[in-house]
């Protein structure tokens, strides 16, 4: 069944005529909204008082004064679309109704189809301004999406889901992605979103675990004014600002329980309630999660909502640690190295061996956030020398470099071993014994071997499937 334009809304309809005000109310109604309406300023101001209304129409000349008395009153809060009615040779007064804030006017006679296309544009104009209220109070991330050869299985994912968002433009399927801090989550929602159907609507990302507790609720969903004691006026929510859009959760365990029960209505429901409602809002939003823990075992644990697992793990999107991008990490530096470059206004520089051979030597616990900062660093202390310097580079995972002994210690590979002479070494068979080295050191949990080895976990069931290597 499709969603009514005005399906939710509180609209406060203030008018002197009677048959035009039933009339008026009724088509609102029609349309989904709850329409109050009223005769006079004194009723107006005491439904004010109690109802947090989304849109407010005002007739001018009431029998008990001027509309406008509303506006010079401030009866509404930021939260509320105020349209003026005003007869058509009233121009005078549509200047002072904008002046004192309203969103919009209608010259009477009112055509009630014309009304509905105003408060749709007035509904849009709110959700741009609180969504640019969000974008101006966090820092942009930029870190950027390559896709090498270590990305092959992401690339690969990443083309199923938007070959299903090609056929699901409106209902878009959630899509969860998990990967270490500093991998690229928000970069990767964020090319969801730009090669995705809605790429022109609203793109909305929120760390979770930067929302205090308390705010997280009102934050998400938005509040009325009076639902607690900083709440001076009504404000819409991060869902309603991302309608029609995208918003993306990053580290969505940081939610508490009965927030994410919160979050699972509105995947399900499509709807919202903000905090101090006693009503659901309709939103439209792609929602796109992401964690740096399994939300499986924290869900066995009782730690993440179950019934929210399950809803968000239906297209998963598993990406690979730095440190087992191997070759890979040279050439993502090298693109950082350009980026950096136009951004500082220098010639791109020039990775030399000595460095690639260090960047290749580094853990890089921090992943490509760590790897963009210290590459950053390094132009910026080499302004003026024209040469990149990494020998200060942070090799260790507590930013202090490793002894040699320590560094061979946690590779893997022993350098003294030669391949046989003429051929003969079976590579699927070292795979598949890495794999089953991973697993026994896991205690056989197929998700933690493919976190340990960088790998999605499709990936590793796949090749449990090959033939095992012969004695």
């Amino acid at each position: 069944m499709p969603q009514k334009p005005l399906e939710g809304a509180e609209v406060l309809l203030l008018e002197d005529e009677t048959f035009l005000r039933r009339r008026l109310a009724a088509y609102l109604e029609k349309q989904g909204a709850s329409a109050s309406a009223v005769g006079t300023l004194a009723e107006a101001r005491r439904l004010a008082a109690s109802i947090p209304f989304d849109y407010a129409i005002l007739d001018i000349n009431l029998p008990d004064g001027s509309g406008l008395d509303l506006l010079r009153e401030k009866v509404f809060g930021e939260a509320t679309s105020v349209i003026v009615m005003t007869a058509e040779d009233s121009v005078k007064n549509a200047v002072e109704a904008m002046k004192l804030g309203a969103a919009d006017f209608l010259p009477k006679p009112v055509d009630p189809e014309v009304l509905a296309l105003i408060l749709a544009r007035a509904r849009k104009t709110g959700q741009a301004k609180r969504l640019t209220e969000y974008k101006t109070s966090r820092r942009e991330a930029d870190e950027g999406l390559y896709f090498g050869t270590a990305m092959e299985p992401v690339r690969q994912r990443l083309e199923v889901i938007m070959q299903a968002a090609s056929r699901l433009s409106e209902n878009l399927p959630p899509v969860l992605i998990e990967g270490e801090t500093g991998t690229g989550k928000t970069s990767v929602a964020r090319w969801l979103h730009d090669h995705g159907p809605r790429a022109e609507k609203p793109f909305v990302d929120v760390n979770c675990s930067a929302l205090p507790e308390a705010l997280a609720e009102s934050e998400l969903f938005g509040h009325e004014k009076g639902a607690f004691t900083d709440a001076r006026g009504a404000r819409i929510g991060l869902f309603e600002a991302a309608d029609g859009g995208t918003l993306f959760l990053d580290e969505i365990p940081s939610l508490s329980l009965p927030t994410q029960a919160k979050v699972l209505k509105a995947v399900e429901e499509g709807h919202i309630r903000r905090v101090g409602a006693s009503r659901d809002i309709a939103v439209n939003v792609h929602l796109i999660t992401a964690s740096n823990r399994d939300l499986r075992s924290l869900a066995e644990k009782g730690e993440f909502r179950e019934d929210l697992y399950h809803r968000l793990d239906l297209l998963r999107i598993s990406l690979p640690p730095l440190r087992s991008w191997g070759g890979d990490i040279a050439v993502l530096a090298g693109h950082i190295l350009a980026k950096l470059a136009r951004k500082y206004r220098i010639p791109a520089p020039v990775l030399t061996a000595e460095n690639r051979e260090r960047l290749l030597s580094c853990g890089w616990p921090g992943n490509i956030r760590e790897l963009s900062h210290e590459l950053e660093r390094a132009v910026v202390l080499s302004l003026g020398t024209g040469k990149l310097d990494l020998s200060g580079l942070s090799i260790g995972s507590n930013g202090i470099a490793d002894s040699p002994a320590k560094a061979a210690q946690n590779d893997w590979f022993n350098e003294s071993f030669s391949f046989p002479e003429g051929g003969g070494f079976d590579l699927e068979a070292a795979i598949l014994r890495l794999i089953n080295h991973a697993l026994a050191q896991t205690g056989g949990n197929v998700s933690a071997a493919a976190r340990l080895l960088g790998v999605p976990r499709d990936y590793l069931r796949y090749r449990l499937k090959e033939k095992s290597p012969q004695d």
